[in-house]
């Protein structure tokens, strides 16, 4: 089993961590692409250590970066496939990350952008105990159909997506919504005016506001 490692930023307070955030990155990036958020947040959460893994494969469509798997072939059963490999690796991390803090999943949020979104909404749901808040950026619910049968804990969830986004379409949010709910999931979501793929000034401030809700 590949081993996920990836840059990690201290609490602000310089006191051991209270909580944890763990960042995960796009397709064709790094946990460098993400952990510059941690300042950011780390005015709402002073207490929190951040690490963000670097994914555990070259990505197969870019010269550089890494991937959770490959989007070559969108195909759903495709996708489903490679969240499903990938997923065990994170929930693996995510345990040597909280015992290396001392911590629980009550203190753990989990952020992702684009795939890694899709990474943490497939895994956080499937892990035993639940952890405080599940952060999405431009990104969509893979395996909605079998998540009410392989459902184990239900996070807060809160999803920010730009309507101007052509790389996953805004809909996707509104989907992965509609999903997390059906799962009996508590879920919210924001959508950015002409924002693109990507996260803007007022995504990071809900984001922020959320994670300390739910952290703090």
């Amino acid at each position: 089993m590949a081993l996920l490692d990836g840059p990690r930023a201290a609490p602000a307070s310089r006191q051991p961590a209270r909580q944890l955030v763990v960042m995960l990155h796009g397709v064709g990036a790094d946990g460098a692409d993400l952990i510059g958020l941690a300042p950011l947040l780390a005015q709402a959460l002073p207490d929190a250590a951040f690490v963000a893994p670097n994914a555990p494969e070259p990505c197969d469509m870019a010269p550089f970066g890494y991937q959770w798997f490959s989007l070559q072939d969108r195909q759903p059963s495709k996708l489903l496939a490679g969240v499903q490999t990938a997923a065990p690796l994170l929930d693996a991390f995510i345990d040597a990350e909280l015992a290396r803090h001392s911590l629980n999943d009550d203190r753990l949020a989990v952020l992702g952008f684009s795939q890694g979104t899709m990474m943490a909404l497939y895994t956080a749901p499937r892990r035993p105990r639940a952890c405080a808040a599940v952060l999405g950026y431009s990104g969509a619910l893979l395996g909605a159909e079998l998540l009410p049968d392989e459902i184990r804990s239900k996070p807060p969830v809160l999803l920010i997506h730009g309507d101007a986004d052509t790389i996953v379409p805004v809909g996707a949010s509104r989907l992965a919504e509609e999903g997390l709910r059906a799962a009996g999931v508590p879920v919210e979501g924001q959508i950015r005016p002409g924002l693109a793929h990507g996260i803007d000034p007022e995504g990071i401030a809900l984001g922020a506001a959320f994670l300390k809700t739910h952290l703090g």
